[in-house]
């Protein structure tokens, strides 16, 4: 039986003070993300904020012709729903599961209530905010500046950084979509890195072999984008809670 998963997995909750997390943990639901699941569409109202633990989503931005691509990916790291506490309501993004896990939601105003109370959520929610925007501003450079194989690694990257171990469950058709490039582009890109024994891949599951060699062939974006990560959110060993929290389940996102 697989272990049930825990907010401490994600950082975000993890660094919270612990008299923030008595608050809140008690009005956490645990939801299950499939892949490709679509948490909301561009001009949707947000009403919840999620916290990964091992899944990741991607923000995307979607053409009027229906084309779209990939502006950042959230996972442990993170949360998504930051229009909620910065007064937005709404956003222009995507937001589809890329990988598939389990998140902790919360409603919206809860999260606003603890923002607006000017403490230590509203420092660490800014703070992140800033590091998803410079993966934003890093992506759109990279889309303009550098090439397939680059934008493979380090999307590859940046994806095992919110996931446990090495392996990512993702087909070469959801990641051509997500970095808005020809499926035959990856399926090449790949090609190249299983060659180098940087990575296999075999029906859907990617193991990367040597992540090493992975960060040498990315694009410095990856590296701007960690660092900036690292600097914003150098997340501290969480205080243990002092008694245990009961959480609601629910199997699906809305």
């Amino acid at each position: 039986m697989s272990e049930i998963p825990s907010p401490q997995q994600n950082h975000l909750l993890a660094a919270l003070p612990v008299e923030i997390r008595h608050r809140l943990l008690p009005q956490l639901e645990l939801v299950s993300f499939p892949l490709g699941k679509v948490l909301y569409e561009p001009g949707d109202v947000l009403r919840y904020v999620y916290f990964p633990t091992d899944s990741i989503i991607s923000l995307l931005y979607v053409m009027e012709n229906g084309a779209a691509a990939d502006i950042s990916v959230v996972g442990n790291e993170g949360l998504i729903g930051v229009a909620l506490f910065m007064g937005g309501e709404s956003t222009s993004s995507r937001a589809v599961v890329q990988s598939a896990g389990y998140a902790f939601r919360l409603r919206g105003q809860l999260l606003k209530d603890e923002f607006n109370r000017h403490g230590e959520m509203l420092r660490l929610m800014l703070r992140y905010t800033q590091a998803l925007i410079t993966q934003m501003a890093q992506t759109a450079v990279c889309n303009r500046h550098h090439s397939i194989d680059q934008r493979l690694c380090r999307w590859l990257l940046l994806s095992l950084d919110r996931l446990p171990g090495n392996q990512l469950v993702m087909t070469q058709e959801l990641i051509a979509n997500m970095l808005g490039v020809r499926r035959e582009g990856i399926t090449e890109a790949a090609r190249k890195l299983q060659k180098l024994g940087v990575i296999e891949y075999c029906r859907g599951l990617i193991t990367v072999l040597d992540r090493a060699q992975l960060e040498e062939l990315s694009c410095e974006c990856y590296a701007v984008v960690k660092h900036e990560t690292d600097r914003l959110l150098p997340y501290a060993v969480p205080e243990p809670l002092s008694r245990p929290v009961c959480h609601a389940f629910t199997a699906h996102a809305h």
